[in-house]
């Protein structure tokens, strides 16, 4: 039976969206080509019609689930309550791809680390817009922001003790605050 170009689109769209929600759950490794076209009902085979390996489809997921922007249009600091929550944490399936695959993208091609790449800079870029600045210490502020951002989210999760894996989180957001706070005060006529 020969699919529509409408129904290959949509399966593709699918399968992106499985692909990218198992790997962040799992990692690349423990999630096979045969695993995300079962979880959509479609036959393996049909895989090579959208993808030409996994790599293929492990940078076009991570390229999906990064152009995807959770919570991008919230003011920043409702962004960063959001992203610095347990339930983010505990949404590793739906959670950010950065803080949920990064390291395992070490170990990926070139072309899955230019797509994270991709994903940071305009993580990066979005921060610093809503920072409202383009100076090199409102760059700084975002790009420190958003490592100490993905970096608690990551120790929060590898965590064991739930009181400390809050705290993490609590903590590093408070930090975040403080640097925000300075930065604000430093402009000339808002202090």
């Amino acid at each position: 039976m020969k699919v529509s170009r409408e129904q290959m689109a949509e399966n593709r769209q699918r399968i992106l969206e499985v692909a990218s929600r198992l790997f962040r759950e799992k990692g690349f490794e423990a999630v096979g080509v045969a695993e995300v076209m079962k979880a959509l009902g479609l036959t393996h085979g049909g895989f090579y019609g959208h993808f030409s390996s996994k790599d293929d489809l492990i940078v076009q997921a991570l390229a999906h689930a990064l152009g995807e922007r959770n919570g991008a249009t919230l003011p920043l600091r409702e962004y960063m309550d959001e992203y610095l929550s347990p339930r983010h944490r505990d949404n590793r399936a739906g959670g950010c791809p950065i803080s949920g695959l990064a390291a395992d993208t070490l170990r990926q091609t070139p072309e899955a680390r230019s797509a994270v790449t991709d994903g940071v800079r305009g993580q990066i870029d979005w921060m610093l817009e809503k920072l409202s600045g383009s100076d090199e210490s409102a760059r700084r502020q975002a790009i420190a922001s958003w490592a100490a951002m993905v970096g608690a989210v990551v120790l929060a999760r590898a965590t064991t003790d739930p009181v400390l894996s809050d705290e993490i989180l609590k903590e590093t957001r408070a930090w975040i605050d403080d640097g925000l706070n300075r930065s604000i005060a430093a402009i000339p006529g808002t202090a």
